[in-house]
């Protein structure tokens, strides 16, 4: 009961979103955009300007990148079993690869290992920004008969206002230019007020899919590849990590989490069936409701880096 209380404020806040937009119907666009450009960079911004530059940074994004590569291998390797077509396979890869680190896993990682574990998610959530504006723009085009060049994926990427956040605060950080107490007070309380919004957003996400039939060997796949293969992939490549422990639990279990909700953005930018990658969000996140306590429960009882 326990575990399930960590990841049920989590939920209480999913559903306000959800039942606040089926009854006044907002503009998730403007609500998403403010997020995006005027509380996020904050965030980051304080993030990285309170914590020491060093090495486990370069550790986190390197192990990153190469989770990303081996679940882009077990996908295809799972779409050529399944005989998967181009579209559907960039669905499935879409689902596959991009955690819901930002509105649900920095979240869940605070309620369960505390600030320090929040600051290393949110320092994660912006390596998996850069990833999804990147390598997810390759995946969706891949899918779609829309093209794009390498070009676009980049102005996409330079477009990001967290990288801003990330890299001033950082800069800040290795200058040490002090900034005054009451500054950073204001700067952390804009960037607080992103986690809460971005978790009513996803509520309100995914109440705007709609019930449709689908494929559910696709549904399946990228179920169990996001939800089961993913973090015992993590539990492997941090075996290998010269980190503390506390950035190898986050990072396991940024690595269980439900699909991004802003894959179901590409999808709908590259026309690459965006109901179905909005249902695979909405059942890994049901999902998660089981699968998020029983990963930290491992974690906090099993675990031995």
């Amino acid at each position: 009961m326990e575990l399930l209380l960590i990841v049920l404020p989590a939920f209480l806040i999913f559903g306000t979103g959800f039942i606040g937009q089926k009854v006044l119907n907002l503009n998730i666009k403007t609500i998403s955009t403010m997020s995006l450009y005027l509380m996020s960079p904050f965030l980051t911004f304080s993030t990285f300007y309170k914590n020491r530059l060093n090495i486990e940074y370069f550790y986190m994004f390197l192990f990153t990148i190469l989770l990303v590569i081996l679940l882009i291998v077990v996908t295809f390797l799972v779409g050529k079993i399944i005989k998967a077509d181009k579209t559907d396979l960039s669905v499935m890869l879409l689902g596959s690869i991009f955690p819901n680190s930002g509105n649900y896993g920095a979240p869940v990682a605070l309620f369960a290992f505390g600030a320090l574990a929040f600051d290393y998610a949110v320092i994660i959530m912006v390596f998996h920004s850069f990833i999804i504006n990147s390598i997810g723009i390759f995946i969706a085009a891949f899918g779609s008969e829309k093209s794009t060049t390498v070009k676009e994926a980049l102005q996409r990427v330079v477009r990001m206002p967290v990288l801003y956040g990330a890299c001033l605060g950082m800069l800040m950080q290795v200058l040490h230019i002090k900034l005054p107490s009451t500054i950073i007070d204001g700067v952390s309380l804009v960037g607080s007020a992103s986690i809460p919004t971005v978790m009513l957003l996803l509520g309100m996400q995914l109440a705007e899919i709609k019930p449709q039939v689908f494929a559910m060997r696709y549904v399946s796949t990228v179920t169990l590849i996001r939800m089961i293969i993913s973090p015992l992939l993590a539990a492997v490549l941090v075996s290998f990590m010269p980190v503390n422990e506390t950035i190898k639990y986050v990072y396991i279990l940024l690595a269980a989490m439900p699909v991004a909700a802003n894959t179901t953005m590409l999808a709908i930018q590259f026309d690459v069936k965006p109901n179905l990658v909005s249902f695979n969000t909405l059942v890994t996140t049901l999902i998660s409701l089981l699968t998020i306590p029983f990963a930290i429960y491992c974690l906090n009882n099993f675990a031995s880096f």
